[in-house]
């Protein structure tokens, strides 16, 4: 059978965060309510379509799914077990955030299959989770974390986030030790974006700009003081036993996040929810993500006959041609720490990958970019650096 992975989009929170364009915003119960029958309905209508499929991860992500009634959160996983061939080890994960979580549903997470939890720190200092517009503070999120282990959760990643406005390199690493002495199992370490569309982009486009730019900055850290930060948190995790599996991951070994790994090595994926995309067979799709539109095509989902993809979600689909295929093999892969191999690229495509990036590859190495060593193809310690350009050269025109 064919493996597959399932996102499911929760886009509710208690309070949007100041930097955060992802599709997500507070709602009242009935809202809530209603969502969750409506993603029971694409469950249910995808489910047989599916069933030449193996699922071998489920990710529920948003949003802050931990907004949400933990009861709701049993119901979706009871329809995902309903619906799908679920893999006995499948990693099944849940995005948290402090100050939304309790023993209850930790618990109630835990008895629906749950057996990943991602939890959204993003710092361990007050001031700054104050200027990212959290609702919680460092204490509730230790609370948190050891009553998740003391309910048996054994895969628990912790999200940091550095490049804050004001923030200094001992800033970031105050947080990052703080983290690496309570031992969770991996770790995101994620460079601040400044995002259109949101507070954020407002107060500090114009320092973003003078940053990309290597310029001086007024209260974003300068090009110079990121790249600290970054090498210094780096090192620190490194050397307490974790393990840079990806650009921004690090993991204590065997504990690398398999779903994200699908989405680096293009495996197929359902999206469930408003927004949520979809990758099968080459084929991207998109959901509407207004959601009065997905919620009145899920009531007459099982309308549209048995052809996946005619289904009334999707408001984009975009054939990936063997092109674009390749590109993303190697602009995804290349996030990877171990890169890309030969192996693989002649498996996926049947051709070798010489006969396609062979002055691409040979250029980069020459300029010390890329390593190429026994099958692999992988980013330098200097190309990891100046990773988007290496990326950026294998798009062809």
């Amino acid at each position: 059978m064919k493996n597959l992975e399932i996102y499911i989009h929760i886009p509710f929170c208690v309070r949007k965060c100041e930097y955060c364009d992802f599709l997500s915003f507070p709602a009242d119960d009935d809202a809530k309510l209603r969502y969750v029958k409506g993603l029971m309905a694409e469950m249910i209508f995808y489910g047989p379509l599916m069933k030449d499929y193996q699922v071998s991860s489920v990710y529920i992500g948003g949003g802050t799914p931990s907004s949400i009634d933990e009861q709701w959160i049993a119901a979706l996983m009871e329809g995902v077990f309903d619906s799908f061939n679920v893999l006995p080890d499948a990693e099944i994960s849940i995005e948290c955030n402090p100050g939304t979580l309790s023993r209850e549903k930790l618990l109630a997470y835990r008895d629906a299959g749950i057996n990943r939890l991602s939890i959204g720190l993003q710092s361990a200092n007050a001031d700054e989770l104050k200027l990212l517009g959290r609702i919680h503070t460092f204490e509730q999120f230790v609370t948190n974390y050891e009553v998740a282990r003391n309910v048996g959760f054994k895969n628990i990643n912790v999200d940091l986030m550095y490049g804050l406005p004001g923030q200094s390199a001992s800033q970031y690493m105050a947080t990052v030790n703080k983290i690496i002495r309570l031992h969770p199992d991996h770790i995101s370490a994620y460079s601040l974006i400044v995002e259109k569309g949101t507070p954020f982009y407002e107060k500090y486009k114009f320092d973003m700009v003078r940053q990309e730019a290597g310029m001086r900055t007024e209260f974003l850290p300068n090009e110079d003081e990121l790249y600290d930060m970054e090498k210094a948190g780096q090192k620190a995790l490194m050397d307490a036993g974790y393990r840079q599996y990806e650009t921004s991951n690090y993991a204590k070994r065997g504990m690398e996040c398999r779903h994200n790994i699908g989405y680096w090595t293009r495996a197929d994926y359902l999206g469930l929810g408003i927004g949520a995309a979809s990758l099968i067979s080459n084929v991207r799709y998109t959901n509407t993500s207004d959601m009065d539109e997905y919620l009145s095509a899920c009531r007459h989902i099982h309308d549209v006959g048995d052809d996946i993809f005619k289904a009334n979600l999707h408001v984009a689909a975009d054939v990936i041609d063997k092109k674009g295929q390749m590109e993303e093999f190697m602009f995804l892969g290349l996030r990877m720490n171990e890169g890309v191999t030969r192996e693989a690229f002649e498996r996926a495509f049947g051709i070798s990958i010489d006969a396609i990036y062979k002055d691409t590859i040979d250029s980069l190495k020459n300029q010390e970019l890329l390593v190429v060593k026994a099958g692999h193809i992988y980013l330098s310690e200097r190309g990891k650096d100046v990773a988007n350009y290496v990326m950026a050269q294998f798009l062809k025109d």
